[in-house]
């Protein structure tokens, strides 16, 4: 009997690069989306697949970025399963077109069963709080309120709109994301007070795997930069790094503790 294999991954950003790069990243996605679809594998997105990202569904406009990656995403969602997309601070903004791709779209969080372990999936720009619901900066809340989104749209038309933003997902991107210990003592307090075993997030762009007496933490680090990722598979889950060449998962190994 075949073991199921799953695949988490985040903060892809595509559209933040020159195009060569953009090219390479966009590639290096889709073999890997390649690879879920021959292996019948489960795939998570954990925010920030695209860099910048508001639709205008009022004037029918998506964002011109990343084409050929939702379109390998679409044929996966179709023939194999919809892939969970938790969306990240900087791809909030979606009005339909994701679930138009065959996504599972998820704002917030979601606790899932892989194998025994309940596993909590998050971006990691909110953090879980005691009452089990998403608590965010003041900034982030503002910036996805529905009120937010409908003054920007009719304030500023698509093109000016999505160039502003871009503008800004850029400087916030290029942040020295040098501090783990926020994201890691939330993952602490989120397994020390629910029934959760592990963790898996985005956002901080550092890649670790964190094992405390109640669970497991596992930050996923940057894709568009480490090529990491997390996979279940034999019942154990894993930091992997992507090998595109021979299609290969090779485990993670960092050159310093992060906490």
């Amino acid at each position: 009997m075949s073991q199921e294999e799953h695949l988490f991954v985040s903060d892809v950003h595509l559209g933040a690069f020159p195009s060569v790069k953009e090219k390479e990243v966009e590639n290096q996605l889709i073999f890997l989306i390649n690879y879920a679809i021959e292996k019948n594998a489960y795939l998570y997105i954990l925010g920030d697949l695209f860099d910048y990202w508001m639709e205008y569904p009022d004037k029918n406009f998506v964002p011109d970025i990343g084409k050929n990656v939702l379109d390998k995403f679409e044929e996966y969602n179709n023939q194999v399963r919809p892939a969970i997309y938790v969306t990240g601070n900087h791809d909030n903004w979606t009005f339909g077109h994701f679930k138009n791709r065959g996504f599972d779209v998820e704002p917030t969080y979601r606790i899932i069963k892989v194998g025994e372990t309940n596993v909590l999936i998050m971006h990691g720009d909110g953090l879980v709080g005691e009452r089990d619901d998403i608590f965010r900066p003041l900034f982030h809340k503002i910036l996805r309120h529905s009120l937010f989104t409908k003054f920007y749209q009719k304030l500023l038309p698509p093109k000016l709109g999505l160039s502003i933003m871009k503008g800004f997902s850029n400087l916030t991107r290029k942040r020295n994301h040098d501090n783990p210990k926020p994201l890691t003592d939330n993952a602490r307090k989120i397994l020390s007070s629910n029934k959760i075993d592990l963790v898996i997030s985005g956002h901080d762009h550092l890649p670790r795997v964190e094992t405390f007496s109640d669970g497991m933490y596992i930050n996923l680090g940057t894709f568009f930069k480490h090529k990491t990722l997390a996979r279940y598979t034999e019942n154990e889950f894993n930091l992997v790094s992507w090998h595109v060449d021979n299609k290969e998962f090779v485990p993670y190994r960092s050159n310093k503790s992060q906490v």
